[in-house]
């Protein structure tokens, strides 16, 4: 009886350790998960800026929120096929 008692004691001892373990590993997994698509929103990100500072870019940004260059004139088109 003695010996049982120390079996249920020894596993026991090894059962919080392993539950631990486990859990450690699952959330290592999610870790990695969010790792992988934290990079790939990184590299998203690093491209965009890339392509942000090439001339053509920015001023393609600028005509699309409607600035000019001084000394241009600009003009609004309105009743074009596909305007709302």
């Amino acid at each position: 009886m003695a010996l049982l008692v120390v079996l249920i004691g020894v596993v026991g001892l090894y059962v919080g350790p392993a539950i631990s373990f486990v859990s450690t590993y699952r959330e290592a997994k999610a870790r990695r998960g969010e790792v992988r698509t934290l990079q790939a929103e990184n590299d998203r990100l690093r491209a965009r800026r890339k392509a942000l500072q090439s001339k053509s870019t920015m001023e393609r940004e600028a005509r699309r929120l409607g600035l000019v260059r001084p000394g241009e004139k600009p003009f609004i088109v309105r009743g074009l096929p596909g305007d709302r």
